[in-house]
């Protein structure tokens, strides 16, 4: 789970925003109802020290429960960006898929999105990653030189497209 930052907004697409929410409420709504139902259960069958259910039950309960504490404060601080309402659609912004080529001419394709939804081995990745720092303001043609863990890489952007409105 990426840290919070209450010092900076967390941008988020729509659908970003949405997964954030269904997992809250299936945790909520479902997984804990259930899981405290379990634990009430094996609570009533005595010994509590070499009981499973509720060692597991307790365990797996702390571990929801700081999930849904993580997800309220992340929709909190939400800054929910529509990328299809982009008015300059030739410069690299929030929610814009980048189509990339470094010395080697080897392509890939990324979308910039929130921290909260990147996911890079689907080539969605965060709005504060090197790579999506080193391409905001870019146009088709530009060259930027990003900095990462193995050493510099220069890209060239060769396309930039945001979904339709």
């Amino acid at each position: 789970m990426p840290a919070t930052d209450d010092a900076e907004p967390r941008f988020i697409t729509r659908a970003g925003f949405a997964n954030v929410r269904a997992e809250y409420e299936q945790l909520f709504g479902s997984e804990r109802p259930k899981l405290v139902e379990t634990i009430s259960w094996a609570a009533g069958n005595g010994d509590r020290s070499e009981n499973g259910d509720y060692i597991y039950g307790k365990k797996r309960l702390r571990e929801i429960d700081r999930r849904l504490s993580w997800l309220a404060r992340v929709m909190k601080a939400a800054r929910v960006v529509d990328p299809s309402a982009q008015e300059d659609r030739g410069v690299v912004r929030f929610g814009a898929t980048v189509e990339l080529a470094d010395e080697q001419d080897e392509r890939r394709t990324v979308t910039i999105v929130g921290e909260d939804e990147s996911d890079a081995s689907a080539g969605r990745i965060g709005w504060n990653t090197p790579v999506a720092r080193a391409l905001r303001g870019a146009r088709v043609g530009d060259e930027r030189m990003v900095t990462l863990p193995a050493g510099e890489r220069s890209y060239e952007i060769l396309a930039i497209t945001y979904p339709a409105g």
